[in-house]
């Protein structure tokens, strides 16, 4: 036990100190590693959206992805399996995103966000620890998206293949893709040296299990936090690195790429805390479980681009605050989140024990 706590304490604070890293290559501030922003400017890179200032192909996706399948291939973990609930994974992966765009970053962010002082993330944890104790209540009483099974080497393969197909394109012919000319998509670090630091982040990852929603998700359900301590440690490094470089700045305003609408910014992080645990992991998580060969957890990542893709075609993402407008969320977003929530309610009913089992066992 002693050495997976410390395995999972080193990947912690190896991925502080890449987002910190990465931060000063040319990354967004307080966005050295960022799962929802960086799927987002993914899908609008491939034209999946139209929001100018956020496209870029980020190879940290691409590196967590392979990163990952490396390891689970080096170490015999890799297995291609499939099959429990692809649709309703789907779904989750939509409005997880959706709530992570409404708040402006997934739970690595929003770890690395505190780190910079920023406490419009606190109120987002707050209501990611809300979603994830609803979610856990029906973990407690049976809630399952089903089994799943081994398939054929080929489905497991789907993402990484993917990741490769991108990679290669991206370097190969550019202009395929669209790259944004202002805003957050411009700020970026150089191609090869991100996709070298996110090669090793996805493997330790893979090993240490690495997961801000398991960690309080067993928690509280069997009172282990060791998962958790991984993220102590990203903020703590964080935390450092933002002070010895002079960028941390305590506060609610001012802060970069972020908002002060609270209730939605509480709303949306239970939306993802909720809707990860019946996931089964938080969005970095997925893509690393989706490199190990897990198809489920891929057609949950494909998900959040899907989500992505709506939240900038129909107004849904929430806008940052600049020293002209607050920005928040607007009326779309707001629609948005309380429909996220609703769903993943229907789903978390829907998925429980029926009656006569429960009488039965």
């Amino acid at each position: 036990m002693k050495k997976v706590n410390w395995l999972v304490v080193i990947a912690g604070a190896i991925v502080g100190i890449a987002a910190v890293l990465l931060t000063v290559l040319g990354n967004p501030k307080n966005m050295g590693f960022c799962i929802a922003c960086f799927l987002r400017d993914i899908a609008g890179a491939c034209k999946l959206h139209g929001a100018t200032v956020v496209q870029y192909v980020r190879p940290e996706i691409i590196g967590l992805v392979l990163g990952s399948c490396i390891m689970a291939l080096i170490t015999g973990e890799w297995r291609s399996k499939g099959g429990s609930s692809p649709a309703t994974r789907f779904v989750l992966g939509a409005f997880v995103m959706i709530g992570a765009l409404a708040f402006l970053g997934c739970p690595l962010r929003m770890v690395i966000r505190l780190g910079g002082g920023d406490l419009n993330a606190l109120v987002g944890l707050i209501g990611f620890t809300i979603g994830i104790f609803i979610g856990v209540q029906f973990t407690k009483r049976g809630f399952s998206l089903k089994r799943n099974y081994t398939l054929a080497v080929t489905e497991g393969s789907v993402l990484p293949a993917l990741m490769i197909g991108l990679l290669i394109l991206v370097i190969a012919v550019p202009s395929l893709f669209n790259s944004s000319e202002k805003g957050p998509g411009t700020m970026h670090a150089n191609m090869f040296i991100a996709l070298g630091i996110a090669l090793i982040v996805g493997a330790l990852a893979q090993r240490s299990r690495l997961c801000m929603v398991g960690g309080i998700r067993d928690g509280m359900m069997f009172g282990d936090f060791k998962l958790l301590y991984g993220f102590v440690a990203i903020f703590l490094v964080v935390l450092i690195g933002n002070l010895a470089l002079g960028s941390f700045k305590l506060g609610f305003s001012g802060q970069p790429v972020a908002h002060s609408d609270h209730v939605w910014n509480l709303l949306g992080m239970l939306l993802v805390g909720w809707g990860s645990v019946l996931l089964g992991g938080c969005p970095l998580r997925q893509l690393i479980l989706a490199g190990e060969g897990n198809g489920d957890s891929a057609i949950a990542v494909l998900g959040m681009i899907a989500g992505a893709a709506f939240a900038h075609n129909f107004g849904l993402a929430g806008a940052a605050a600049t020293a002209e407008a607050a920005g928040g969320v607007g009326t779309n977003g707001r629609i948005a989140v309380i429909l996220g929530i609703a769903v993943v309610l229907v789903i978390s009913l829907a998925n429980m024990p029926k009656k006569e089992a429960a009488k039965a066992e």
